[in-house]
């Protein structure tokens, strides 16, 4: 069985953004030369998630409202996290819904996607470096 691993690392000029990265990770299997396997994607902040979605802007703008309406970022004394000093409480729990990491599956050597499927990194504390693993295992 092989094994691959890659680091993607952002830095977004803005506090919140949804970046496709579906060619860094189409290109990682590439590279792996794995042709049937798994490819896991994950964020390796606690701020920020890579999730699977539609790479249409409407959506992505549907996600900002939505988390913006379940975890407004202020005012930031809401938050008992926030207590410790940081005003980052609300990019904690968007993290958690949006979630941690994906799997997919590869078929053939390419990453086995549904229709419309992508892979995002979800920034929603940024303006400071930050990474993504991605760790590929297969045959």
């Amino acid at each position: 069985m092989k094994s691959y691993r890659k680091e993607l690392w952002f830095n977004t000029p803005t506090r919140r953004a949804f970046i496709n990265i579906t060619p860094q990770v189409e290109q990682a299997v590439k590279e792996s030369g794995v042709k049937e396997g798994l490819c896991l994607v994950n964020a390796m902040h606690i701020t920020a998630s890579v999730f699977i979605n539609d790479d249409e802007p409407g959506l992505h703008q549907d996600f900002e409202r939505w988390l913006e309406e379940l975890a407004p970022e202020k005012p930031y004394s809401r938050y008992n996290h926030n207590l410790t000093g940081e005003d980052n409480g609300d990019a904690h729990l968007k993290r958690q819904i949006m979630g941690r990491e994906v799997v997919v599956a590869i078929t053939d050597g390419k990453l086995d996607f549904g229709p419309w499927e992508q892979i995002f990194y979800g920034e929603f504390d940024g303006k400071r470096p930050k990474r993504v693993l991605i760790k590929i295992i297969g045959e």
